[in-house]
């Protein structure tokens, strides 16, 4: 099996096979917890981390482990490291800890971990399986901080509010009131506004991967190509 590049692996997990807008993975605490940036960009470093390490202790052991059980061992691995992360946040974001709550432990049923572990940890090496871990968990949150930014702009007129719940004294700073005394829109921060804001969101990146694909062709085909004296 022929190893994957360093840039094809950027390009997948960011782009091409997102685990939020194209393979549609992990969906129910994308939808949950995106009420504000600061929500989704926690939630998202938590599971970055989580397909980091998985990925990374899944390619150490991968030639250690018999394919029986390979499944059962993949779910332990991840359970501990989230139950790590989850211990880590109580103790030092205990109020971010409180708001994302079952979502948290539920990490470990995101089926884009187990299936980053199964499909390409347990078969490549560990700098490889490091690297998807990483783009696939950075295209994951990218897509949580969208979806979060565009439904608490819509919904409450500012943008990283309650930052200090992540960045403490310093979060106070960094919210930004777009519209005063905004009385705010209820769609956009209740469950229909994460599948309309979701659904918006991948059909512009639909849109943008459609025009990619007809400049692709028309510098491709012979109409555009030189003609020779």
């Amino acid at each position: 099996m022929n190893d994957p590049t360093y840039t094809h692996i950027l390009k997948e997990g960011l782009w091409l096979n997102n685990p939020g807008t194209v393979q549609l993975l992990g969906l129910c605490p994308l939808l949950a917890v995106t009420t504000t940036v600061i929500n989704g960009l926690g939630l998202g470093l938590a599971t970055t981390l989580t397909l980091v390490a998985s990925n990374v202790i899944v390619s150490l052991i991968r030639k250690l482990v018999r394919p029986e059980i390979r499944i059962p061992v993949f779910v332990l691995i991840i359970a501990s490291i989230v139950t790590v992360i989850e211990l880590a946040m109580n103790a030092w974001l205990h109020d971010l800890y409180l708001i994302l709550g079952i979502f948290i432990p539920l990490i470990v049923t995101n089926c884009a971990i187990i299936g980053r572990a199964e499909s390409f940890a347990s078969r490549h090496t560990v700098d490889r399986a490091l690297l998807d871990g990483l783009a696939m968990g950075i295209g994951f949150t990218l897509v949580l901080v969208a979806l979060g930014g565009m439904r608490e702009l819509i919904g409450q007129g500012t943008l990283l509010a309650q930052a200090h719940l992540m960045f403490g004294q310093f979060g106070n700073q960094l919210e930004i009131t777009f519209i005063k005394d905004y009385r705010g829109f209820l769609l956009a921060i209740l469950p229909p506004g994460a599948f309309l804001g979701l659904g918006f969101l991948i059909a512009g990146i639909n849109i943008i991967n459609a025009r990619r694909e007809r400049k692709a062709v028309i510098k491709t085909s012979p109409a555009s190509q030189p003609v020779q004296a």
